[in-house]
């Protein structure tokens, strides 16, 4: 069973008394623990879109939490911004609030944490009416906003990565091509330039050509850069980027990157396979950020534990490529496969109880 097929335990839709705006929250599993998930603040063409994308993503980050080992479910919360609507201060801190009474509802079944279109300050706001959030900002005694964690994390995949497909894990001289260079992709750039590594890099926002100036990558103008031969396409922008058209055009050894949902349908795991090309599955490359979020929370975290575990991302990324490899299935596959064991391994110990 895989998270397409293990039903979602609740869905909770509101309309915000102060904002006006839709909000849902999508718990798909607690069978690890309380669900973590960050809050999306998204421009939709109806609340019933952001549903749909609040129940997706929840069943995302049940993968993502299970394979990272960490004793949370999956859950998502998302606040549908209609077409046209913008949000002053007022409005957005509104906003905020609801989703703070939202969270609350759930009696600590669901813990929020930024995410796309929102902050950690936002953050901040929701805790006022919530404990349930993580990802404060660190003048507000809270943990900060998790893009370094997941960087190094994307970087332990790649150099798991490139030790399968080169035999070797170290990155200088190799060639990878960066698209997206925000938060995650912007660190993970830098990073990969300070090693030794031939950078191409593009991104929407034509300032981020600064960026590749200042680390001496080449720039390639977005939208062309699948096309260049390269080692590593490192996807760092929005999801689903790996269509048909794309892979059918990739010249990489190897896809490992930061974004969310990089695979446009499912049977596009098996497309990469058909050609060759390494897939390092999202929800397992890109889990350093909520591996921080969850170990940087609890009472006396520390440091070093948290960047082991995010370094243990390597090695969870090759033990889903030799089971790929050995059992004749995409990585994808592989990768829910350690997901559901985990899952089904908490069930069977509850079901004992």
């Amino acid at each position: 069973m895989h998270s397409t097929t293990l039903p979602h335990e609740r869905l909770s839709i509101t309309h915000g008394p102060r904002s006006g705006l839709t909000i849902s929250v999508a718990l798909h599993s607690t069978a690890l623990g309380p669900a973590l998930g960050g809050a999306r603040l998204w421009r939709y063409p109806s609340w019933v879109d952001a549903v749909d994308d609040s129940l997706r993503l929840a069943a995302g980050m049940t993968m993502k939490n299970a394979a990272a080992g960490l004793a949370h479910g999956g859950g998502k919360s998302v606040i549908h911004l209609p077409p046209g609507r913008t949000l002053d201060a007022e409005e957005r801190r509104d906003a905020m609030l609801d989703l703070g009474d939202a969270v609350e509802a759930l009696d600590g079944r669901y813990r929020t944490a930024e995410d796309v279109g929102t902050t950690a300050e936002d953050m901040a706001v929701v805790s006022e009416r919530t404990a349930h959030v993580s990802g404060l900002p660190a003048d507000r005694g809270g943990v900060g906003e998790p893009s370094e964690a997941t960087a190094a994390g994307v970087h332990a995949a790649i150099t798991a990565t490139l030790e399968t497909v080169l035999g070797t894990p170290l990155v200088a001289g190799h060639r990878a091509t960066i698209s997206g260079l925000g938060q995650v992709g912007g660190r993970l750039a830098r990073r990969l330039a300070v090693e030794g590594a031939r950078l191409i890099v593009t991104d929407v926002d034509p300032r981020k050509r600064a960026l590749a100036e200042e680390i001496g990558a080449s720039w390639i103008e977005p939208g062309d850069e699948h096309l260049v031969e390269t080692d590593l396409f490192v996807p760092c922008g929005v999801g689903g980027a790996l269509n048909a058209r794309v892979i059918g055009q990739l010249r990489c050894r190897a896809v490992v990157g930061a974004a969310n949902n990089q695979l446009a349908t499912r049977a596009d795991a098996l497309a990469l396979e058909e050609r060759g090309i390494l897939w390092a599955p999202d929800f397992v490359a890109n889990a350093g950020g909520v591996i921080y979020l969850a170990m940087a929370s609890e009472p006396g975290a520390d440091t070093a534990a948290i960047e082991q575990r995010v370094s243990a991302i390597g090695r969870t990324v090759q033990a889903v490529y030799r089971d790929a490899a050995a059992t004749g299935v995409t990585t994808l596959v592989a990768a829910e496969r350690l997901a559901m064991s985990r899952i089904d391994a908490a069930t069977g110990a509850l079901a004992a109880v």
